[in-house]
């Protein structure tokens, strides 16, 4: 789980990446845009750095088929792993944009979810807690912190805001492969499980929702929140560091 100085560095250049990539990405996602339409740039802007799509062909466990697009387009009660289609965004919808980049061999994996046009107070507040979450659970990710510390701390957020916080779905490890161990539990108490230790890369990926914290997978191998309520997903990769952390993906 403790990266090598020469893996973080590519790790860290797939994070740049990323984050180029979701900047104009999120800048063209729009009442009106298709699924299909963000899936395609997507692809081209990571293919333009000179890295890969890492979603693309990418077979998760439980998954009958494997991904067939650069980037998981979430809409709504979609919690994760949305397959792109002809759908075109409309005002009121919130979109999850999930989607990793695989540079040199090495991978960075994000995720961001952003309103369309027009939005509910419950939608507004849902995607701002989920964001803050995630940034309290980076607070968390320091020498000597356990797993533990980041779930509670997002957790504790999440339901003194009214929310819940998804079951079943978690952060992991990344940057060898896409899903690592350890998971990184969205959930927990403090001083508890796996300390953190300097070299380790993390997905921490707060996924929130609205009404029943269950979900069900569709047809398309999507999870969605079982009482169809809306929900958000935020995910930074981070590297533990000596003196703290270091987002890769900012």
């Amino acid at each position: 789980m403790i990266k090598t100085s020469d893996q973080i560095k590519n790790i860290r250049v797939a994070g740049k990446i990323l984050a180029s990539v979701a900047k104009k990405v999120k800048a063209a996602a729009h009442e009106g845009v298709t699924l299909k339409e963000l899936d395609a740039l997507t692809r081209k802007l990571i293919e333009e750095a000179g890295a890969e799509s890492t979603f693309l062909g990418y077979q998760p466990y439980g998954a009958d088929v494997p991904f067939p697009a650069s980037v998981c387009t979430s809409v709504n009660d979609v919690v994760v792993h949305g397959i792109p289609t002809g759908y075109r965004l409309q005002s009121g919808d919130i979109l999850s944009l999930d989607f990793g980049v695989t540079y040199n061999g090495f991978i960075a994996d994000g995720a961001f979810t952003m309103g369309i046009g027009k939005l509910t107070k419950e939608a507004r507040e849902l995607i701002e807690t989920t964001h803050h979450a995630l940034a309290l659970g980076i607070k968390e990710c320091k020498p000597g912190k356990t797993l533990g510390d980041i779930g509670w701390a997002i957790s504790h957020y999440v339901t003194e805001r009214g929310f819940k916080v998804v079951k079943g779905l978690t952060g992991h490890g990344v940057g060898i492969e896409l899903h690592e161990d350890p998971p990184v539990f969205n959930e927990g108490q403090k001083n508890t499980g796996m300390a953190l230790k300097p070299g380790m890369v993390l997905a921490l990926e707060p996924m929130v929702s609205a009404g029943d914290p269950y979900i069900r997978q569709l047809s398309d191998d999507s999870y969605a929140t079982r009482d169809k309520s809306l929900s958000a997903h935020f995910e930074h990769t981070v590297l533990i560091t000596e003196k703290g952390h270091e987002i890769l993906t900012q």
